[in-house]
């Protein structure tokens, strides 16, 4: 290889090509410095444009939601309309976080129909009762709901394990919860204390037409076959008031009846023996002797009735022991 001859080569000074690139002209017949400068302003434009691309795109995000909210307002949201109603005739009880107790007590509600199961407030979950062709039942979903409390319990612990109670209609309860469903409404209920245990259950009213979700005023018709609410102290004797009859006119005065002659009291008539209840007795027994007991409970196999004075226990239907 042969060895470079620099002399051949000719060095033009860096400045000299600085102004002959900038005096240079394109066939435009512009200068490079004022196209550099057209570019310049070129970009300035698009990074403009770009900015205020993405600040309407963010307006219309923010825009958008409460566009949504007007419109929500504005149709109605049925559901809404029917939670607001049943909790404004519906007071809501607040319970300790175990359930254990009342912190502030709400309204009072009537059961109106028979077979509603609830679980001693130890139990990790509530039963699911579901009011369908006016009877109350567990169904499905009842037995879903106890093979969880069995599973979440742990052990071998199952959910007859835990105390149970069916309330009848004319038993009064609180209700702790309202939730609306688009097919129908459930209310989280609570009892008072029966033998030392308060009680809790999920009760679910289904809407009629499942594709449908019926007026407000509609469900509380329908809820009024199930529960009532049951009026105050100061409510009843609004009530009683406004039922009493108006005063009548002055009438003349009547003549007064002649009394008749005082007619002899009968004997007084011979001590009957008290009534007694004895082991082995049947509930039909024992209702003839000393009548229609207070309050009954039912655990497992046992059923107690409450009177004024007596426990009366009975298992498999006979008098098995009596407090």
């Amino acid at each position: 290889m042969q060895p470079w001859n620099v002399d051949k080569f000719a060095f033009v000074p860096i400045e000299t090509m600085r102004s002959d690139s900038s005096s240079a002209r394109t066939e435009s017949g512009r200068t490079c410095a004022e196209v550099s400068k057209h570019e310049t302003r070129h970009l300035k434009g698009e990074r403009q444009m770009n900015q205020i691309r993405k600040t309407s795109a963010f307006g219309l995000a923010l825009i958008a939601p409460v566009f949504s909210l007007v419109l929500t307002a504005q149709t109605g949201d049925p559901l809404m309309a029917i939670e607001q109603k049943l909790r404004s005739q519906i007071k809501l009880t607040r319970t300790l976080a175990d359930h254990s107790d009342i912190i502030t007590p709400g309204s009072v509600v009537e059961l109106r129909v028979d077979g509603l199961m609830m679980y001693g407030v130890a139990s990790p979950l509530p039963p699911s009762n579901t009011y369908k062709n006016g009877k109350i039942g567990q169904g499905m979903g009842g037995f879903g709901k106890d093979f969880a409390i069995g599973f979440m319990s742990g052990d071998d612990t199952t959910a007859n394990d835990y105390p149970h109670r069916k309330f009848v209609a004319g038993e009064k309860i609180w209700v702790t919860g309202i939730t609306t469903q688009k097919d129908g409404i459930s209310f989280q209920l609570f009892s008072d204390v029966y033998d030392d245990v308060r009680y809790y259950a999920n009760l679910k009213i289904p809407f009629p037409n499942k594709k449908e979700i019926p007026p407000a005023d509609s469900v509380v018709q329908i809820l009024s076959n199930v529960l009532a609410v049951v009026p105050s102290d100061g409510q009843s004797d609004q009530n009683s008031q406004a039922a009493a009859p108006a005063p009548t006119a002055i009438q003349a005065p009547q003549p007064v009846p002649v009394p008749m002659a005082a007619i002899a009291p009968p004997p007084p008539p011979a001590d009957a023996p008290p009534p007694t209840i004895a082991i082995g007795q049947t509930k039909d027994q024992v209702s003839t002797a000393f009548g229609q007991p207070q309050r009954l409970a039912k655990i497992g196999v046992k059923e107690i009735f409450y009177y004024k004075d007596m426990k009366v226990t009975f298992t498999s239907g006979k008098v098995s022991n009596v407090e």
